[in-house]
């Protein structure tokens, strides 16, 4: 399984060789949408791509170690984020968690954990007792994580990914949008997914250049 996964991978990597040629062949309706009402983005003349996610999304699982093949790969000009789409109150856990591991600088070190544990595993790390044992057992400071989950930064971040689920119309995931107004459609593979969205950031470039 592990290297039918790493196969597919690399062919899905392939496919974003030919991503010039694909942002000149886009056509609105057919490989990407606009938003029905765009969004701002920072102003910083770099192109926004955020991503909206949620642990318990068995896509999402699947499309990490790819998204994260290709976030190696951005140019500086490129400003990637993460939101937790927050759906609903069952929602909240979850992105409360990426938040304070991000806080904590820990996202990196374990993010594909948290993944492992809700969808393999099966633990419940939406019950704040179970989470509490199970990053304690993960090496990490059982009362720092306690009192950032709690904290005031990270209760506001959660409010303000709920205000973005909402605002960006998000209605599944995992799904990338670009420049707070395109979003990639008709999509038949992960590989195919990140294709569009390198022609949609080329697209992004050359408006913010005009």
């Amino acid at each position: 399984m592990k290297f039918l996964n790493t196969l597919l991978m690399l062919l899905s990597l392939s496919l974003l060789a030919s991503t010039p040629a694909l942002a000149a062949e886009l056509v609105e309706g057919k490989q990407f949408a606009r938003l029905p009402a765009p969004q701002p983005t920072e102003k910083n003349g770099k192109v926004e791509a955020v991503e909206f996610f949620s642990y318990g999304c068995p896509h999402c699982g699947d499309f990490e170690p790819l998204l994260k093949s290709w976030v190696k790969t951005l140019p500086a000009d490129v400003n990637f984020k993460k939101v937790p789409v927050i759906f609903n109150d069952k929602s909240v856990p979850g992105a409360r968690i990426y938040y304070t591991l991000e806080a904590m600088g820990l996202v990196e070190r374990l993010n594909d954990a948290v993944f492992n544990a809700v969808l393999k595993e099966r633990i419940n790390l939406n019950q704040e007792s179970v989470l509490f044992d199970w990053i304690a057992r993960q090496g990490v400071d059982r009362q720092k994580f306690i009192d950032t989950y709690k904290s005031f930064a990270v209760e506001t971040a959660v409010k303000r990914a709920a205000e973005l689920t909402r605002s960006y119309g998000v209605d599944g995931v995992p799904i990338i949008i670009v420049g707070g107004k395109y979003k990639p459609i008709n999509i038949k593979s992960f590989g195919e997914k990140l294709q569009i969205v390198d022609g949609l950031i080329v697209k992004s470039r050359g408006e913010i250049k005009k």
